[in-house]
């Protein structure tokens, strides 16, 4: 199976090389099929359920037969700012955009991926109002409420092709879904916006845009009214499945799929690398750390969660995952060292270890960094008197002061190497749980 991963920046202008301009499309394919199922995530900024579910599918699901590509965050500025759209709906776009629109690029990119030849169906994710009903029961249970529901634009394509039925295919997806719900209000249903004669302002949306391109596409709505956001992922994820069934795409993820195992998911925010020599796990992190030894400028900013992303405010980065804000960064500028040997040294518990550039170890009791000529060690938040090189000290918990921790839990803490007066990479070391008793 190939992965292709593609990261995209738009805050501070760090970029790796984008295969569509402004869009982060993940692909995960196999060579055997041209059948892909493209699902996409965030067009509004302010549906969470939609691109977190698309950033967990990213994550952890692996694609065993056919195609799933992946945009998790279509519109992640307004993803950070949990707005609908910064620069207007995003999805009212598809038909006219203006020359000077700020969405322009973004909407240029996705159309280009949507109409790619071996593209056989488009799912757009969303949070809609209430819950959908044929009849009206209420102000959150009626017609014009749009949560829980698989949307069409029209019942079938034009041209006879594979999945073209959308309407057979959307009854389908709701009888499935309606046999696991969570709570029995939660039922799903097809909402047929018949968009070419009854809607003018969907003509102007995305899977309009797809259907009238011949691509099978459907919107999938969970509920704004859920309680909460695991739920709304637990349905989103439970219909992208369904879809993968019907197209006969072979999956499997590392979890069993309930509310409970999706919560904890959430919960895990992944990895920050910064410049290949400094990596910050984001689960469990304090709100904000304090001179972090960057460079004053191109600084390379790299998640494991596809939601991730950097925002320089004030002086300080601002880590976000989704429209969480996780941390600030705030630096501390270095020239980074260039020539600066790939391992040190260090006793753990009285055994000694080697240390690759930003790798974790754990200890029970103490740890004492091994002295390296012409390299000095900074044990952040330890105590030392007259020291500029804190190499070769025996260091235990009670030694450091917890305000200069990374974790909530005061048990991590930073060592950084440095050469000269050159920043080389930064380690971490964990005091297991039964030291801080």
């Amino acid at each position: 199976m190939k992965y292709t991963f593609i990261r995209v920046f738009f805050a501070l202008n760090i970029f790796l090389t984008p295969i569509f301009g402004d869009v982060q499309l993940i692909k995960k394919e196999n060579s055997d099929s041209n059948t892909t199922l493209l699902v996409i995530g965030g067009i509004h900024g302010d549906e969470p359920g939609g691109y977190f579910s698309a950033s967990i599918l990213a994550t952890h699901y692996k694609i065993n037969s056919k195609n799933l590509w992946i945009v998790p965050n279509l519109n992640q500025e307004s993803i950070q700012k949990d707005s609908r759209g910064v620069n207007g709906d995003m999805n009212r776009k598809f038909s006219i955009i203006n020359s000077g629109d700020k969405d322009k690029k973004i909407v240029e990119n996705i159309k280009e991926i949507i109409t790619k030849k071996n593209v056989s169906l488009v799912l757009n994710l969303h949070d809609g109002n209430g819950f959908y009903r044929k009849t009206d029961k209420g102000n959150i249970f009626n017609p014009n409420a749009w949560g829980q529901t698989c949307v069409i634009d029209q019942c079938d394509l034009i041209e006879n092709q594979p999945f073209g039925n959308l309407n057979t295919i959307a009854i389908d997806i709701k009888e499935r879904i309606n046999k696991r719900l969570i709570e029995e209000h939660h039922t799903f249903d097809v909402k047929n916006t018949n968009t070419k004669f009854d809607d003018e302002a969907m003509q102007l949306s995305l899977t309009y845009f797809a259907v009238t391109n011949n691509k099978p596409a459907f919107a999938i709505e969970s509920s704004k009214n859920l309680p909460s956001l695991s739920q709304k992922v637990f349905y989103h994820l439970l219909a992208i499945e369904e879809f993968m069934n019907i197209m006969d795409i072979s999956f499997t993820r590392e979890f069993e799929l309930n509310e409970q195992n999706i919560d904890q998911i959430l919960k895990t925010y992944g990895n920050l690398n910064i410049n290949n020599n400094i990596s910050i796990n984001l689960t469990n992190i304090k709100k904000s750390l304090s001179f972090i030894p960057i460079k004053s400028e191109s600084n390379v900013f790299k998640f494991s969660n596809p939601l991730g992303n950097v925002v320089k405010e004030s002086g300080g980065f601002v880590v976000y995952i989704g429209n969480k804000k996780i941390t600030t960064l705030g630096p501390q500028y270095f020239k980074q060292g260039e020539s600066c040997i790939e391992e040190f040294e260090v006793m753990a518990d009285g055994v000694k270890i080697s240390l690759g550039e930003t790798s974790d170890f754990f200890v029970n009791d103490d740890f004492n960094i091994v002295k390296k000529d012409g390299y000095r060690a900074n044990i952040i938040g330890y105590k030392a008197v007259g020291r500029l090189d804190e190499s070769g000290v025996n260091i235990k918990l009670q030694d450091f002061d917890k305000k200069f921790s990374i974790d909530v839990d005061d048990l991590v803490y930073r060592i950084e190497f440095y050469k000269n007066n050159e920043f080389c990479s930064m380690s971490k070391v964990h005091f297991r749980q039964d030291n801080a008793k």
